[in-house]
């Protein structure tokens, strides 16, 4: 189906310029070489993730995002919960616009799904590096 969507659950929130960030996500994805397919972002809050995350990850900690990979050789799909409070509190620590970061978030779980992780230092530092060439490039931003 080739589709970018956004649900909420226990929250009523809804992304501003979507139009925009879809075919932006799409680009970020072509220039990785990669097709798109289905990916749903899932805007929750705090709590909703937390159960996410101690069910299916065994961790008992807050996040901002978590991502479950349904990639196919090179067709980008998955679904991406993601944790509005925690995009609100890390868009003042770091000083940047709510929109700022969650397009950040957004971009992250993407590359994530293209086969970038942050497991090490090295690692945490290009995929920091492709959020902000990334970002960039949103026609918003």
């Amino acid at each position: 189906m080739n589709n970018i969507s956004y649900h909420s659950e226990d929250i009523k929130f809804k992304p501003s310029n979507w139009k925009n960030t879809v075919e932006w996500l799409k680009n970020c994805i072509e220039k990785e070489n990669k097709t798109c397919g289905d990916l749903s972002f899932i805007f929750c809050n705090d709590a909703y993730l937390l159960k996410i995350n101690i069910e299916y990850l065994n961790h008992d900690t807050y996040t901002d995002v978590i991502t479950f990979n349904y990639v196919e050789e090179n067709t980008i799909s998955g679904d991406v919960f993601i944790s509005i409070e925690r995009v609100k509190e890390n868009a003042a620590t770091y000083k940047v616009s709510f929109a700022k970061e969650l397009l950040r978030v957004l971009v992250h779980a993407t590359l994530h799904l293209i086969g970038y992780d942050d497991q090490t230092t090295a690692k945490a530092e290009e995929i920091r590096e492709k959020e902000d060439f990334y970002l960039t490039l949103h026609p918003k931003i």
